[in-house]
């Protein structure tokens, strides 16, 4: 009996080694026979894409062919973005399905179109694939031919110029920043600690900032004027301006301002500021100082009217107008003012205690 069941088992063994076989060999074999060719959108399909439509709105479907491996099995596809005339030389994937579909919403269509390298506000071609595997094994991918639309994204970073100079090493990738206040627009604006010579830097195609890009310095003779050719260096006594810059205009201005805290909560009340302190390494305005209940502010100049920052906007940066209320534990705190980041300031309180 013993043998009879041992017999059994080899041979039970033998027939299931032998379906494995067969089905990894079925695997290994599984061959190519058609790609997934895309059948919308049309070729030559535009997209403008408008930053002020609800983001999470559905734009942009794609379809196409199942693509044929000669047996029933499941698929996997890939969707790809390409600069159009790049020739996919590095393809962003846009994401993965099993369907025959995909789906982007304006939020998504415009982040991905920006990550294949398509410029905000102009209308550029995009190339499109769809890239077919199979199983485990990853069967070799089947590629369809591309389509090219034309889609014109969007960007909500404001444009910044950089400033290099003597006050950090001349170095336009580290520099402080200037900023415009929206996309298209050349009123750019920001406090630096300035030191001497400096100039203004524009970003390359890629939003690098670098010598050799487009720079603009004074024209020697006219006072507040921009040149971007036979300029000299912009030139600031040591201390912390209120920069303007506008390089369509071709002019700027550069306006001395030193910060204080002032207002019920602080030790003098509304008679005087109390003092910021510039720190170089944190690019920030500070101060120790005791708190009570109460409103405060932040002065510029130890004047009301021209700096002062009293109230936040809609997207939490401190703004003009209003005042601040201190209802917390009475006591010292560290105060931070920091207007390092162009249009968007913010500030701190953390208590010393």
């Amino acid at each position: 009996m013993k043998n009879i069941f041992k017999f059994l088992f080899f041979i039970t063994l033998a027939v299931t080694a032998f379906s494995c076989d067969n089905e990894d060999q079925e695997q290994l074999t599984i061959s190519p026979k058609g790609a997934g060719e895309i059948t919308s959108p049309e070729a030559g399909t535009a997209y403008v894409l408008n930053p002020e439509e609800n983001q999470t709105n559905t734009i942009f479907t794609i379809t196409w062919n199942s693509a044929d491996y000669d047996v029933p099995t499941a698929i996997n596809y890939v969707v790809e973005f390409a600069k159009a005339g790049t020739s996919f030389a590095e393809p962003f994937t846009v994401g993965s399905t099993s369907n025959t579909f995909f789906s982007l919403n304006i939020g998504e269509f415009n982040g991905a179109a920006v990550s294949a390298g398509l410029s905000p506000f102009v209308e550029e071609g995009l190339d499109i694939r769809i890239t077919s595997t199979v199983g485990s094994l990853k069967s070799t991918p089947q590629v369809s031919g591309a389509i090219t639309i034309l889609v014109t994204p969007f960007t909500t970073d404001l444009p910044k110029l950089s400033v290099p100079g003597n006050h950090q090493g001349w170095d336009p990738a580290t520099a402080p920043r200037l900023a415009a206040s929206a996309f298209g627009k050349t009123d750019y604006v920001g406090y630096i600690w300035l030191d001497g010579g400096h100039k203004f830097v524009a970003p390359n195609e890629t939003g690098g900032f670098f010598w050799g890009n487009i720079d603009w310095g004074w024209n020697g003779t006219d006072a507040g004027k921009l040149v971007v050719t036979d300029e000299t260096d912009l030139v600031a006594t040591a201390g912390y301006y209120y920069v303007q810059a506008d390089t369509n205009l071709l002019t700027y201005k550069e306006t001395p301002v030193s910060w204080g805290i002032i207002g019920a909560a602080t030790p003098t009340g509304w008679d005087s500021d109390t003092d910021l302190v510039y720190d170089a390494a944190t690019r920030t305005l500070s101060i120790d100082i005791n708190l009570i209940a109460g409103g405060y502010k932040f002065r510029g100049n130890n004047e009301w009217g021209a700096f002062e920052f009293g109230s936040l906007n809609a997207d939490g940066f401190i703004q003009a107008g209003g005042d601040f209320t201190f209802d917390g534990t009475p006591g010292n705190y560290h105060v931070v003012l920091d207007l390092s980041n162009p249009r968007e300031y913010t500030y701190t309180l953390t208590p010393n205690f």
